[in-house]
């Protein structure tokens, strides 16, 4: 029984950019799928044609259990979408906004205040819940932008890069929310660069590059694909790198990398802390001063760097931003959520 999220086989070009090439996704229920890559990797179409925004040149894909292409007024209906830009009316009051969204969705006019009267709470609003969007802050933007993907309380939810641009204290906060609403059931799929955010929210994550799913597990087992710890020692003295390099070469599970700008040693190793301590003994015993040492488990950016070459947060923006993959009613706009409501 495939999962509340499910693709095969989607493919999406726009004119010679293949943004799409054959991308797969199971996403069991209640659980959060993190799709991480560099801007043009293809999170954003994958987003789009999940949503019914964009249809793909082939592939096939069911949302809540529908089919998307044969039934997307259904899928509208039981999603919620978040984008990269905040998706408000600037000249409405956060409250307007939301009842606004409400009453998009049919909702009566009494319903439609009241949620927004627990959504502005929810979100820490209520203070602000009568100024024009306008005067809003970014982070508030994006919270109001959230809270209007939430007013119908959506089984799926997609997150395409919704942190981007918060400061640290508002993107904690937006990290709290996610975890509540995931904890009372919905099933979410969050598009993301960062990769400390995959790594706090995901139970699964897929490593997206230029249209492909190249790699897929959960934290764990993608850091173990990099190699498992691995032991770094600063010395004290440029002279005292060779006789750190004889000892840890006696522990290594591989080469010993040497930078010797830095003075810094590396090597990989498997045994935990226990080996660390033989380490600090038997450097010690060579009379190596070392200015620090330490052992390093692999990051989610180890892993990407690994299977792209480059680094999630600093990759050229390509086919998305290029071919138009991105353009009007991108990111959960106004656009988006009236065809949302239909």
């Amino acid at each position: 029984m495939p999962g509340a999220i499910y693709a095969e086989g989607l493919v999406k070009t726009f004119g010679d950019v293949r943004a799409l090439d054959g991308v797969d996704l199971d996403v069991p229920e209640g659980t959060v799928l993190g799709l991480l890559g560099p801007n043009g990797a293809g999170k954003t179409t994958t987003v789009r044609v999940l949503t019914t925004l964009l249809q793909p040149d082939s592939g096939s894909a069911f949302v809540a259990g529908i089919d998307v292409l044969k039934h997307p007024n259904e899928v509208r209906r039981s999603i919620g979408l978040s984008g990269q830009f905040a998706a408000v009316d600037e000249y409405l009051t956060g409250r307007e906004n939301l009842q606004m969204v409400g009453q998009l969705y049919q909702m009566s006019s009494r319903d439609a205040k009241a949620r927004a009267v627990q959504l502005l709470e929810r979100f820490n609003l209520a203070d602000a819940a009568d100024r024009p969007a306008k005067t809003y802050s970014g982070g508030m933007r994006r919270r109001l932008d959230l809270a209007a993907a939430l007013v119908v309380s959506p089984p799926v939810m997609f997150m395409d890069e919704p942190t981007t641009g918060l400061d640290p204290r508002n993107r904690q906060q937006l990290w709290e929310v996610i975890q509540e609403l995931v904890g009372g059931g919905t099933t979410l799929l969050l598009t993301t660069q960062y990769l400390e955010e995959a790594d706090h929210l995901a139970d699964d994550i897929c490593v997206v590059d230029h249209g492909k799913v190249i790699a897929r597990g959960t934290s764990d087992q993608l850091k173990a694909r990099t190699g498992g710890e691995r032991v770094e020692v600063v010395v004290h003295e440029r002279e005292q790198i060779a006789p750190a390099r004889e000892v840890l070469a006696g522990y290594g599970k591989g080469e010993v990398a040497v930078a010797e700008h830095t003075r810094k040693l590396t090597v990989p190793v498997t045994g935990g802390a226990k080996l660390l301590a033989e380490v600090i003994r038997d450097l010690d015993t060579r009379g190596v001063e070392i200015d620090d040492i330490g052992l390093r488990r692999p990051t989610l950016d180890d892993v990407f760097i690994s299977l792209t070459g480059h680094a999630a947060e600093t990759a050229a923006e390509e086919a998305d931003e290029q071919t138009g993959a991105d353009g009007p009613g991108h990111g959960g706009g106004r656009t988006s959520r009236k065809e949302s409501a239909k």
